[in-house]
């Protein structure tokens, strides 16, 4: 057999290169270990009944704040088209009554749901981002590089974080986008503390001292061997301060530091103080949003406790 079959057999119709068989099954495998790894995540989950709970509620708010324009339309939030009168009591037309202009308080708390869960997600993905970041390069490298990078830490964490978020979002303008900025930038220590002891624990394994003697450097090690094994420590944490970046988020809004166009359960709530629901005794103004900020709170806190006693069994955390 000539060179030149040789070369048309590692090549299809059209000139294209066909990866070796080798790399095919490497891939294969990746992908069925994978598969593999996630079912038997999901095995373990399920034995967790509060963490299905969690998930179940999650899921039915998601829902409930994708499909807000078609469950309670658009110009719910309208004032000038309110349907109904100021502070109405509940009733057949308006479930959980009406607010100082007379728009529906459950139309409302569907919109609200959107915001808050878009805070918390946003946040918390900004927060553990930066955490994993410092906590891995802090971890990694030795020397003054992670004593200026921990005392920074330090410094974050021994400030009270609301008062680091307000002091960001008096300072920046009033949008959804300073909210987020600034709880991001706030909660991250914790994160970054975590992060650090796992990499240093992961970096004193002996499979580190043959990645760096077959020549692997700082980016490989720490991108190929480090940040996998830090990730299931990173999932655990996500769950936990997206509950924390809601709560933030509606004590912003609350305080008047959020974005006055839009419709959030901690804006609601600064919405009923102003309006006199707390000594009115207006309670359907007042509980909805409070309620609602609880458990999705809760909901995201037994998610996180589930996958925290899935991906580390010796936490012994009840089921």
């Amino acid at each position: 057999m000539t060179a030149d079959t040789n070369t048309d057999l590692d090549t299809d119709l059209d000139n294209t290169p066909v990866p070796p068989p080798a790399a095919k099954s490497a891939r294969a495998l990746a992908r069925a270990r994978k598969r593999r790894s996630a079912a038997r995540f999901w095995r373990e989950y399920r034995t967790h009944r509060s963490g299905l709970w969690g998930l179940a509620g999650l899921v039915v708010i998601a829902l409930i704040a994708l499909c807000a324009p078609l469950l309670v339309g658009a110009d719910s939030q309208s004032v000038t088209d309110a349907p109904g009168g100021a502070l109405e009591a509940p009733s057949g037309e308006f479930p959980l009554g009406t607010d100082q202009f007379g728009r529906s308080v459950l139309a409302l708390l569907v919109w609200g749901a959107r915001v808050s869960l878009t805070v918390g997600l946003l946040a918390a993905f900004l927060c553990v981002a930066i955490g994993t970041v410092v906590g891995i390069v802090a971890g990694h490298f030795r020397g003054w590089y992670s004593t200026v990078l921990m005392r920074v830490t330090d410094w974050f964490l021994v400030m009270p974080t609301l008062v680091l978020a307000i002091a960001l979002a008096t300072v920046m303008s009033r949008s959804l986008w300073t909210v987020i900025l600034a709880i991001g930038v706030t909660t991250w220590p914790t994160t970054a503390r975590l992060v650090r002891a796992q990499t240093l624990a992961v970096e004193s394994r002996p499979y580190i001292e043959r990645a760096r003697a077959l020549g692997g450097g700082h980016g490989h090690i720490m991108q190929r061997h480090v940040l996998p094994n830090v990730m299931p420590l990173v999932l655990a944490q996500t769950t936990l301060v997206i509950s924390s970046a809601i709560l933030t988020e509606a004590t912003l809004a609350f305080l008047g530091l959020g974005d006055p166009t839009i419709t959030s359960w901690g804006g609601m709530l600064q919405d009923a103080r102003e309006a006199g629901a707390v000594s009115a005794g207006d309670w359907w103004y007042l509980a909805p949003p409070g309620l609602a900020i609880a458990l999705v709170a809760l909901a995201f806190t037994l998610c996180g406790r589930a996958v925290e006693a899935v991906l580390n069994p010796k936490l012994g955390v009840t089921r």
